[in-house]
């Protein structure tokens, strides 16, 4: 007999990522649930995140700086400066393929994190880190490739579920900064999610005012998860 209860583990205290003083502890679905599957559209609108096959939400105790947040993708309107990022890389072409591992997808993955976390313990992946990141066996996840002519210059990891795209991670080349490629990935998925009549684009945890989370405001309108509740990020 199949049981309907599904286990919600604690992990232990480990650092935060995000605040060097502090300590950080997550709510995990059980990664052996047999419906973690279709469990899994119905946790993204509960503000729950994927890494590799665990899904998650933090649960700090007295911290509640990771807020969930999603862009409502039939009312964004793009800001000034976003409508120049569409416009300097109006050269990029952009395809959606199956995720998988590859030797390009894994060095540009390797240079983003070499460039972006250098001495942070992920500078140095491995092909297995690759794969146990970014996607699992029963996971809805898509690469949304970009390509200038025919070299990879962005990958975005995207999970297409039922309610939503779910943002998951993006890696990039970093040697020119001025095409913004991570917040154009943002803005493509947000046109992907309108095309396909999906009603938001899940964008993981927004942090007031952090130097690394805090640029997810700028893409309005933008809601954010309190009390069980979302509702509009209200304009500074």
């Amino acid at each position: 007999m199949r049981s309907d209860v599904v286990r919600l583990f604690q992990t232990l205290p480990h650092a935060c990522g995000y605040f060097g003083e502090r300590t950080a502890q997550n709510l995990v679905i059980d990664p052996s649930a047999p419906q973690l599957p279709q469990l899994y559209d119905l946790a993204v609108l509960r503000g729950y995140r994927r890494a590799g096959g665990h899904v998650y939400y933090p649960h700090c105790g007295s911290c509640k700086a990771c807020v969930a947040c999603r862009v409502p993708v039939a009312r964004f309107a793009a800001s000034r400066s976003q409508r120049r990022c569409i416009a300097r890389n109006a050269d990029i072409d952009i395809r959606i393929v199956p995720a998988g591992y590859s030797e390009e997808h894994f060095a540009l993955y390797r240079r983003y994190l070499q460039a972006r976390h250098p001495a942070g313990g992920m500078d140095d992946a491995r092909p297995e880190d690759f794969a146990r990141f970014l996607y699992t066996s029963w996971s809805p996840t898509h690469f949304i490739e970009f390509r200038e002519e025919r070299r990879l210059v962005a990958v975005a990891v995207t999970d297409f579920c039922a309610g939503g795209l779910s943002a998951v991670y993006t890696y990039f080349d970093t040697s020119d900064p001025s095409r913004a490629l991570g917040t154009y990935a943002i803005l493509s998925q947000i046109d992907l999610a309108r095309e396909r009549a999906l009603e938001h684009l899940y964008l993981g945890f927004w942090i007031e005012g952090h130097p690394k989370m805090d640029y997810k405001a700028r893409f309005r309108p933008l809601e954010v998860l309190r009390n069980g509740v979302w509702s509009e990020l209200p304009a500074k």
